[in-house]
């Protein structure tokens, strides 16, 4: 197989303002009649709703500490929005008549007795997110909520894209994923003998170009060689890796169909990938079965 011949391919604010209704940002007070929160997440808590931790059946604790950025309200409370991924929204008030600045904190229990929508952990959904910005009443009886219904700003863009303040947080309901470093990759298993047609083991490379999808250096242990490698691309959700059919750059050419050994052992950081190739690859590659071992450096 090493006789393959070769793929033919080869920006200070002025003045900040923002609305008070969600009228389509036709109403915009200046801000010397208003407020804005701003938001901060404690670095020590949890930064999203981690699906593995509550999979597992461990809390996720969220910390933030809350203020006024700037304005003089007359009360405060925290409110939020729980969007899912399959399209409905709830609302809810999780904090009454605050004093800010001051700190907060919420559990997975928490945050489900705030909606009454949700009823347990099993419905933590990966892509939800809860989003928590602030509702504040002026001393002339205006209330002005910094959130919509639906999760979006009800901010003008000035203060949406301020990196002065945080007028709201957000934590998607997700899994940390890591993947990316130096591994050695090893072909343990193939339905072609392994010497003479595979560079195994081999050096390669897993870049992270956008989260939670990964790029392999190389997915063909070199078999096209020498060294000619052949990217291949990879999703993590949770610690399940799912392969994409076609390859980088070369699409259905060079393209794959896993197997069910595929696998993250997510205490190891081994990834095994079981590979087959498709019936559109080219140079004689249809057909052929091969197991890489991705061991972390």
């Amino acid at each position: 197989m090493k006789n393959i011949k070769f793929l033919l391919l080869i920006t200070i604010i002025t003045f900040v303002s923002f609305s008070c209704d969600n009228d389509g940002g036709d109403s915009a007070l200046v801000l010397e009649t208003g407020a804005i929160p701003n938001f901060v997440k404690d670095a020590a808590s949890d930064q999203i709703f981690d699906l593995t931790k509550i999979l597992n059946g461990s809390a996720v604790n969220l910390a933030f500490n809350a203020s006024v950025a700037q304005g003089s309200p007359s009360s405060a409370d925290i409110i939020a929005t729980y969007s899912t991924l399959a399209g409905p929204t709830y609302t809810s008030v999780l904090f009454t008549n605050v004093t800010l600045p001051g700190d907060f904190s919420l559990t997975t229990n928490d945050v489900i007795a705030a909606f009454s929508e949700l009823s347990s952990t099993d419905d933590f959904k990966l892509g939800d997110v809860l989003t928590v910005s602030a509702r504040f009443t002026m001393s002339d009886g205006r209330v002005l909520s910094l959130l919509n219904d639906d999760g979006t700003d009800n901010t003008g863009t000035t203060v949406s894209n301020s990196g002065l303040f945080a007028a709201k947080i957000s934590y998607p309901v997700s899994c940390p994923t890591m993947l990316e470093g130096n591994y050695i990759s090893t072909v343990i298993a193939s339905s072609l003998p392994i010497a003479g047609n595979f560079r195994s083991p081999q050096p390669v490379t897993i870049t992270q170009p956008a989260a939670g999808t990964y790029n392999l250096s190389d997915g063909t242990a070199d078999i096209f060689g020498p060294d000619f490698p052949v990217a291949l691309e990879f999703t993590d959700v949770c610690g399940t890796i799912t392969v994409t059919e076609n390859s980088i750059p070369f699409g259905a050419q060079v393209a794959w169909v896993q197997g069910a050994g595929t696998s993250l052992d997510q205490d190891t950081g081994v990834i095994t990938l079981d590979l087959t190739y498709t019936a559109t690859s080219c140079c004689g590659l249809a057909g052929i079965q091969f197991t890489l071992q991705l061991t972390p450096n």
